[in-house]
């Protein structure tokens, strides 16, 4: 059995700012949206992310496999983990509010669990982890079921123009985005043996490649006026700090405290994403919204275990 690695200081620290780094990446997307259709800022972002990721690679001389299999699996996690959900999360948020959005991707643990048991014969669920998805399902019910959600973006200048038609949907496009990295995380289990910056790098750079003909057919972006200093500094925030960083961060907690400690960061980034949202974009939320993160809060404690002493 793996022993049950310990939180220290640094290991601490380290989760901090990683909740910082993916907080982060919810306020540099409202601030790009300003310039940005969201397929061409989500392209911008993976391509800018894969050139620091391989860099990384050939600096630490990772051995880069010729297998089709491995590349091919790789295609399916570019898609699933980053283009698809990347993409979603960036269209809802041209129309609700960077820490709402947060708060709805808070879910992904609770998709995970649900999916696992679904889909693998070792991950099954258990009367904890069973009631604390149904706890945390309750708190997305609490925030998608209530009034307001079109108005938590007030002044949005994106180029996608929010419309009381579409914006209802935007909330069920991050729990869409949630869903994917739910199975991208129980399907990715399987290629545990690869060295995970290569893997990011894969992923980012065939999402990169399946993002281009998008791009081009949809957005067309060299139509686009040349992008605010402001724009292209949330971007290279957005894509450095806040995918290839916080990427090599993840996994050096990964292996430093053990994925339950590292479910944690869940709890944090809402709280990074809020606080950003309202104290540089004046965004604001509902309370109703913050009780629909403490329920959620609350479900993803049940499932951790931290609360009854049984760790996952």
């Amino acid at each position: 059995m793996t022993p049950d690695l310990k939180m220290d200081g640094t290991s601490w620290l380290m989760l901090l700012v990683l909740s910082v780094l993916w907080g982060g990446s919810f306020f540099f997307t409202k601030i790009a949206l300003v310039d940005l259709p969201p397929f061409t800022l989500v392209l911008a972002r993976v391509t800018i992310a894969s050139l620091i990721l391989w860099w990384v690679v050939l600096l630490r001389h990772i051995p880069i496999p010729r297998d089709p299999k491995f590349w091919g699996a790789i295609v399916i996690m570019g898609a699933f983990n980053n283009l698809v959900p990347f993409s979603l999360i960036v269209w809802g948020q041209t129309h609700i509010a960077s820490g709402l959005a947060a708060i709805l991707n808070a879910t992904t643990p609770l998709f995970t669990i649900v999916i696992a048991h679904i889909a693998t014969d070792n991950e099954k669920l258990n009367l904890r982890k069973a009631l604390g998805v149904l706890i945390g399902f309750a708190g997305v019910v609490v925030i998608i079921g209530l009034p307001g959600v079109e108005n938590l973006a007030p002044g949005d200048q994106s180029p996608l123009k929010p419309t009381s038609t579409l914006a209802p949907l935007a909330p069920f496009a991050i729990l869409l985005a949630t869903f994917c990295y739910g199975c991208t995380g129980v399907f990715g289990k399987r290629f545990g043996g690869m060295n995970p910056i290569l893997t990011a790098a894969g992923m980012t750079s065939a999402s990169s490649i399946m993002l281009i003909p998008l791009a081009a057919i949809i957005d067309h972006p060299w139509t686009l006026p040349v992008p605010s200093s402001e724009t292209i500094l949330a971007v290279f925030g957005i894509a450095a700090l806040s995918t290839s960083l916080a990427y090599i961060l993840y996994f050096a907690i990964l292996k430093r405290a053990g994925a339950s400690n590292l479910l944690l960061v869940t709890f944090l980034i809402p709280v990074s994403a809020i606080l950003l949202g309202v104290g540089f974009l004046g965004e604001t939320l509902l309370m109703q919204h913050i009780i629909g993160m403490g329920v959620i809060g609350v479900g993803l404690a049940v499932i951790d275990g931290r609360l009854t002493g049984q760790r996952i």
